[in-house]
């Protein structure tokens, strides 16, 4: 199987990486941080510009017409720049819900507004009592004439402080914990009887508690009967991309920690040297290596229409992916002892996004169960 990039696919990653590391060095990241709304209004632009939020969706339609790859090309790139911006929400989420639960004429409205800039979208579908259950929801929605109007709480939901469209999982028909009868509504963040509460993530990024009383939603996406196999399928495309970050992140972390071996001294020599430590460097690359391997799987599968099979792939992912970022991270903190602590130095900011990215749509303990009630990713027989 050839894992090459193609000649365009070389070049879509030479021009986020060299964005990146011309405009989002560690203290440039520190000041945009400091800002009121968190990530770079201007970066974004630059996004923009380069073709980057318009990724996924047809070039009819503004965009790029980039697949799973594409986005495991960005997103590597954005983890390894602790990028704060609101890529993951607004195009990863927000355009999965769009490329498959949404009309024709919607989605050629909305797109060119993503490819361009101006329109950030956030995912409203944790609850406080629903944990990772995608299908534990709470919220409801009810028909009120030709539309539905929804009443409930979401948490933290992220960049939902900034987002001007959310999408929003509501109850139509059943239990808390029924599959069917979850829909997927669009909202105006700014409609009356929005109320949010934003706040900062360990991670350094952006989040929002939001309640809804009374909501007008703007349209529906895919059968507001029904679903949950849309909500599933945008969210095994996003832990795909996830994966891609995760190993952006890692590897940049590794770098770090290598490059500390080889300056940091004690007892008249540098501490990389020393066969233990080497050792334990040797061992993050495994787990880096692995990780890496399994992104690309990951990409591979998340387009793949058997929603079983897809979702066998996405949960082994999940559990490879944060098993390693998790060991890496702890290493990289421990190999740079105290320092590794510090809010200025990077490292421990890479572990702080590895840590939520090993939290995001379920940790790796609970896919790992989830892997085992589905027969294991290679059902016997």
């Amino acid at each position: 199987m050839d894992f090459e990039l193609s000649e365009e696919q070389r070049l879509l990653q030479d021009s986020v990486k060299r964005l990146l590391a011309d405009r989002y060095g560690f203290e440039q990241r520190r000041a945009i941080a400091a800002t009121p709304g968190g990530w770079g209004r201007e970066i974004w632009a630059a996004f923009a510009e380069l073709g980057i939020l318009g990724l996924p969706f047809a070039e009819e339609e503004g965009g790029f017409g980039g697949g799973p790859v594409e986005t495991m090309i960005v997103m590597e790139a954005l983890g390894g720049a602790l990028a704060l911006e609101p890529y993951l929400t607004t195009v990863v989420l927000g355009g999965g819900f769009l490329r498959h639960g949404a009309e024709p004429a919607l989605r050629a409205e909305l797109a060119p507004c993503i490819a361009e800039g101006a329109l950030l979208l956030a995912f409203a579908q944790t609850e406080p009592q629903s944990r990772y259950d995608l299908g534990d929801v709470a919220t409801t929605a009810r028909r009120d004439g030709e539309g539905w109007v929804i009443e409930g709480r979401k948490g933290v939901v992220l960049h939902g402080d900034s987002a001007d469209k959310l999408v929003v999982t509501a109850r139509t028909a059943g239990e808390t914990r029924d599959r069917r009868g979850v829909g997927v509504f669009l909202v105006d963040a700014g409609a009356e009887g929005v109320s949010r509460q934003p706040y900062r993530t360990m991670d350094g990024g952006r989040a929002a508690e939001i309640h809804f009383s009374g909501v007008r939603a703007e349209a529906v996406l895919g059968d507001p009967e029904d679903g949950l196999p849309l909500v599933e399928r945008v969210v095994d495309e996003t832990i795909a991309a996830l994966a891609a970050e995760a190993v952006g992140a890692m590897e940049a972390a590794h770098a770090l920690t290598l490059d500390y071996l080889k300056t940091r001294r004690q007892f008249g020599t540098a501490i990389g040297s020393f066969q233990a430590l080497q050792h334990r460097a040797a061992d993050m690359m495994v787990h880096l290596e692995q990780t890496r391997s399994m992104a690309m799987y990951a990409a591979m599968m998340a387009g793949e229409e058997d929603a079983a099979e897809r979702r066998r792939a996405i949960h082994a992912v999940k559990v490879q992916v944060g098993r390693a970022a998790r060991k890496l991270g702890q290493e990289a903190i421990q190999l740079h002892g105290g320092i590794g602590m510090t809010m200025e130095y990077a490292v421990g900011h890479y572990f702080a996004r590895l840590t939520a990215i090993d939290a995001l749509f379920g940790d790796a303990e609970r896919h790992l169960r989830q892997l085992s009630d589905a027969g294991g990713l290679v059902p016997a027989g």
